[in-house]
């Protein structure tokens, strides 16, 4: 049976301007968490508009840029020491709410995806799960945070290479599990995340300072 496609249906419930949020970055070992608010026109929706897991990476590109040009779009960021510092669900809920805090036109309702909300948001926020497959305006918050944040990792990348960042953009795969090994842990990775942490230990470095 064909996986149903995103749609507005949801932003005409709620009424009013609706701005789509997602994040990209949960689960890598290295690297920010990025969240992306997107407010469309639905005069100019970009066609092909869908979850970005679904998309190529050269249609999400192309998607970005679209994006961009017809809506009001903003990104937010949480650093990899905010990730340590306050955990990575905290951290994409911070994210979220600074995209949202960027947009240039003020939503009436944040539309976000998965089942948490951030706190001290400057709008009414509902949450949406999987929303980045029911919702147009998520889909295109989905394929902007996606994109943005593979790009800050491509370029992480040239910085330290060998652990495959701008393939793996950080998760957790056998080659960067490899290289971490190898090569050891870089002020990108994330300290709190039970595979860097357990390096360190092995190291004896777990209080390592992370400007080395």
């Amino acid at each position: 049976m064909p996986r149903p496609s995103p749609d507005m249906s949801h932003e005409d419930a709620l009424g009013g301007v609706v701005a789509g949020v997602d994040e990209a970055g949960r689960g890598p070992l290295a690297g920010p968490v990025c969240a992306a608010a997107v407010i469309l026109d639905r005069g100019m929706i970009p066609l092909g508009l869908n979850d970005s897991k679904v998309l190529s990476a050269a249609r999400r590109a192309v998607l970005f840029d679209l994006i961009h040009a017809q809506a009001h779009v903003a990104i937010g960021w949480a650093s990899v020491a905010e990730i340590d510092a306050l955990n990575i669900r905290e951290a994409a809920l911070l994210a979220m709410r600074r995209a949202v805090e960027g947009l240039a036109v003020a939503p009436e309702v944040a539309l976000i995806d998965g089942n948490a909300c951030p706190k001290d948001l400057r709008c009414r926020g509902v949450t949406l799960v999987k929303g980045d497959g029911k919702s147009l305006s998520v889909a295109a918050a989905s394929i902007i945070a996606k994109v943005a944040r593979d790009r800050v990792m491509a370029g992480l990348a040239q910085a330290h290479p060998g652990y495959g960042w701008e393939v793996n953009q950080g998760y957790p795969t056998a080659a960067h599990l490899a290289a971490l090994q190898d090569m050891g842990v870089t002020p990108h990775h994330r300290r709190s995340f039970r595979p860097v942490h357990n390096i360190l230990l092995s190291q004896g470095l777990q209080h390592i300072d992370s400007k080395k």
